[in-house]
Formats: C-alpha cells, sequence, structure tokens
C-alpha cells in the first residue's frame, strides 16, 4: 500500500526541525529512518523466542509423554507461525498506510477502545511477568554454577546448598544499568549476541541429552508420560496442564512483534519482511524445542528435570555445563530488555503526554563522558524502579516450572491468538459466520481451552510450593 505523501508529516517534534518528505534520512511519518532488516529482526524474534522456555521443554514432553509432547510441540508451533502472520499484517492501517508503532496500538486502531485496555493490561502484566521469569531463570543458572564447582568438588552427593537472592541482586543491578538504553532501536547488538548465546546453550542442552541418551543405550519415557505411582492419578492431571502452559510460555512473543516490525526499513514493505523473519525464527526455533525436549525426555525419562541445564541431570563435564549457564545469563540479560522496553516506552509516552511541561520527565542532559548519551532523570528514577520490583517479586516466587506455566497460559491466548484473529478479522471484514470466520474463531476457542486448563495446572503447582518454600531461604 503505497503512503499518501500529502498526510505524511513535515516535521519531527522529538528532533525540533524541518523535515523534507523527500529526505533519505527520514520515513514517512517524519521519524528517522529505520535500519532494520530480516536477520535483525530474526534476530529480535530468536532473542525473545529461545529464552528460559527452553530449559523446562523436556519436564514438559515428560508429562505428556511420547505421542502427546512433540504433537504438541508442532502444534504450538504453527499457531504461533499463524498468528505472528496475522498480527504481522496490522502494522499498518490497509487505507491509510498509518503506522501501529505498538501492539497496543493496533487493537485500538482496528478493535476500538474497550478491547484496547483490555489488551493494554494482559499485555504489560505479561511482559512484566516475563521479566520476573528471567530473573528467577538468571539466578537458576547462576547458582547452578556455583553448585557444579562444589559438585566436582566435593562428590555428587553432596548437599551443596546456596541461596539464590544475591544473584537475583546482583541480576537486577546489571538491568538497571542496561535499562538505561534509551529504546528499542538501539538494542540490535543486544540482541544478536542474546540470541548467539540462545544457540550455545540450546546445542550444549542438546548434546548433553544425546550424550546422556548414548551412555543410556536405550529410549527412556512411555506413549503416555510419566507413570502413576512416580505421581497419582490427579498429580498427573495438573502436570499435564502445567506442560502446555510451559511450551506455550516457550514460544511467547506476541507482546513485542509489533515493536519489532517497528524497527525495519522498507521497501520491501514492513510485513513482508515480518512474515518472513517469524518464518525463519519459528522453524529455527521449533527445531531446537523438538530436539531439545525430546532428547531430553529419551535421556532422563519420568526424571527429566523441570530446568535441563540447572536440575543436574548432568554433572559432568561441569566446565561445559558451567558455559551453557554462562551462555543462559548472558542471554537472559539481554531477553530481559527485549521484553522491558516496551514497558518502558509506554510509561514514559504516557507521562510525557499528561506531563509535557515537566522537566524532570522531558529534559535530556547531555552527558559527554559517553558520547551521544543523554541523560533522562524520570527514565532513569522509573525504569530502576521497575527493574527493583521485579527483583523483588522474583525472590518471593521462585518457582520455575510455575511461574513459565503461569505466564505461557496467560498471555497464549489472548496476546498471541485472540487478539491477532479479531483484528484481521476486522481489517479484512471477514462476514460473520462465514467459512473463515468460522475456522479463525474455532482456532481461537480450542486455544482458550488450552490456556484455561494450562493456568489451573499452573496455579496447582505454585500452591503447592508455597507449602513448603520459605522467603529469602536457600534455594537449593
Amino acid at each position: 500500500m503505497k503512503i499518501d505523501e500529502n498526510n505524511a508529516p513535515n516535521f519531527n517534534y522529538k528532533q525540533g526541525f524541518e523535515v523534507s518528505r523527500d529526505s533519505k534520512f527520514f520515513d514517512d511519518d517524519g521519524r528517522l529512518k529505520r535500519t532494520g532488516t530480516l536477520w535483525t529482526a530474526s534476530a529480535h524474534i530468536i532473542t525473545a523466542v529461545i529464552g528460559s522456555g527452553v530449559l523446562a521443554l523436556a519436564w514438559a514432553t515428560a508429562q505428556l509423554g511420547w505421542i502427546a509432547g512433540p504433537t504438541v510441540l508442532f502444534l504450538f508451533s504453527f499457531v504461533t507461525y499463524y498468528c505472528s502472520c496475522l498480527l504481522a499484517s496490522c502494522y499498518r492501517d490497509p487505507v491509510t498506510g498509518k503506522r501501529n508503532y505498538t501492539y497496543m496500538e493496533a487493537v485500538k486502531s482496528n478493535l476500538g477502545g474497550f478491547k484496547f485496555k483490555i489488551c493494554g493490561f494482559i499485555q504489560y502484566f505479561n511482559l512484566a511477568g516475563t521479566t520476573i521469569g528471567y530473573t528467577i531463570a538468571a539466578s537458576i543458572s547462576m547458582m547452578a554454577i556455583k553448585r557444579a564447582s562444589c559438585f566436582h568438588e566435593k562428590g555428587h552427593d553432596s548437599r551443596c546448598g546456596v541461596s539464590g537472592t544475591p544473584f537475583m541482586v546482583l541480576f537486577g543491578a546489571v538491568e538497571i544499568l542496561l535499562s538505561q538504553i534509551p529504546d528499542f532501536h538501539e538494542i540490535s547488538w543486544l540482541s544478536i549476541v542474546a540470541a548467539v548465546m540462545s544457540f550455545t546453550y540450546s546445542a550444549i542442552g542438546l548434546g548433553l541429552g544425546i550424550a546422556k541418551f548414548t551412555e543410556n543405550g536405550k529410549i527412556k519415557g512411555s506413549l503416555s508420560g510419566i507413570s502413576v505411582g512416580e505421581v497419582t492419578q490427579t498429580q498427573k492431571i495438573w502436570r499435564s496442564f502445567q506442560a502446555l502452559g510451559a511450551i506455550a510460555f516457550a514460544y511467547a512473543y506476541s507482546t513485542v512483534l509489533v515493536e519489532i516490525e517497528d524497527t525495519i526499513k522498507a521497501p520491501p514493505s514492513e510485513q513482508e519482511t515480518m512474515k518472513k523473519a517469524t518464518l525463519i525464527s519459528v522453524i529455527t526455533t521449533s527445531v531446537f524445542y523438538m530436539l531439545c525436549g525430546c532428547f531430553g525426555y529419551a535421556a532422563f525419562g519420568d526424571h527429566a528435570p523441570g530446568n535441563l541445564l540447572t536440575g543436574f541431570g548432568f554433572y559432568e563435564p561441569f566446565w561445559l555445563v558451567d558455559i551453557a549457564n554462562i551462555a543462559i545469563i548472558v542471554h537472559l540479560v539481554g531477553a530481559y530488555q527485549v521484553f522491558a522496553q516496551p514497558i518502558f516506552a509506554f510509561v514514559e509516552r504516557t507521562a510525557s503526554q499528561y506531563f509535557p511541561e515537566s522537566k524532570f520527565i522531558t529534559k535530556e542532559i547531555h552527558v559527554p563522558i559517553i558520547l551521544g548519551y543523554k541523560l533522562n532523570l524520570f527514565r532513569v528514577v522509573w525504569r530502576s524502579m521497575f527493574v527493583c520490583m521485579t527483583t523483588m517479586v522474583a525472590m518471593l516466587m521462585p518457582f520455575f516450572e510455575d511461574v513459565v506455566g503461569i505466564l505461557g497460559a496467560i498471555g497464549f491466548w489472548p496476546l498471541t491468538v485472540y487478539f491477532p484473529i479479531e483484528m484481521y478479522i476486522a481489517q479484512n471484514k471477514i462476514p460473520k459466520w462465514s467459512k473463515k470466520w468460522l475456522t479463525l474463531q474455532s482456532l481461537s476457542v480450542v486455544c482458550l481451552v488450552i490456556s484455561v486448563c494450562a493456568a489451573a495446572g499452573s496455579i496447582a503447582g505454585v500452591i503447592k510450593d508455597f507449602g513448603v518454600y520459605k522467603p529469602f531461604k536457600t534455594m537449593h
């Protein structure tokens, strides 16, 4: 769709100077030229998708078994790809060509104010929850490094108790510094580093799983998953539901898809590039997920750990496990920012709209020590407070499998499925009760049922864990 140049802005308010409509340095909306490509978009997506969720896939597969486990993994990848393509087409208005800079703007322009408010609450709750999950996962990997050295020196039967609280504080301190990067457009380098790290630890986890499987000389596990006896019948049902949430969380990135698309240069159209990036990323991550989940289950069977690299299914070579956990930590440092930046941008944009005259909120101070960096006091205070809040919540609820299950359940249906489908129907004016409308609504209903089951299983897991957990005490 060609943009109407008469409606294109000729003044960039952020920069404060005249912008020629045919400028080589500005896009049709008056903002600086976007420079994102197919590969930077793919890196952002892979950074967002291959996160801590991959480490729970062997456990999730163990709950579901050899038939349901791989089948569910494949179905989630297909639904994620299909709905992401629907969402990518909502970046621009098909008539005016107006850009929607965020997921929420896309919902507002296509579905109206009421659904916009609901979407905003769910999206930002899910984004904040993901940063909490990443804080927990990073601290678990830090503890695993310390425990691996302890096991190597004292033997595998030693207790080697470690508290996660200091490691969460350390991770939070690093995120406070990185959160001062002004916006999404300036963290491409961080996403690329994080994407490389995600491949590193996924490959190590896969390699160790294959080695363990070869050492066993047989395929462990069963067609129906963890056996009754290892757990009760009720626990098996709840854990199967929880596994659905863990798999849904592993594929979650719809909350930042539109923001990623807003970094892409044109031509070709942002939609076209984003769909290609989504295909590349979903295929890549699905192959890793399938291999990690299946080989982890084949190696450990019913006893697959909740976190493949920190549950100490592997003790040796301890240095390789340490390298994998270092890669996890570096990846999560970057992934935290990918999910936090949309929250930062929303709060700061809203604050500047309500208090445009406030120097505390709008004034930027040039810092000569850091070339080109401008300090904003509101950004420093607000972002630091946000990181401190997520760190504190992570300390109070450090249950990895349960947290990722809840987040996956809460975010999957509304953000990955419902809103993209509804926006696509509205944008393309698909008639109610038509064959296509019924197909899309059926997909939405099935995914809703899955999300409800996953949420119930994960909440049951949290209640069980809180029965034995003591806040700020040794966790492992």
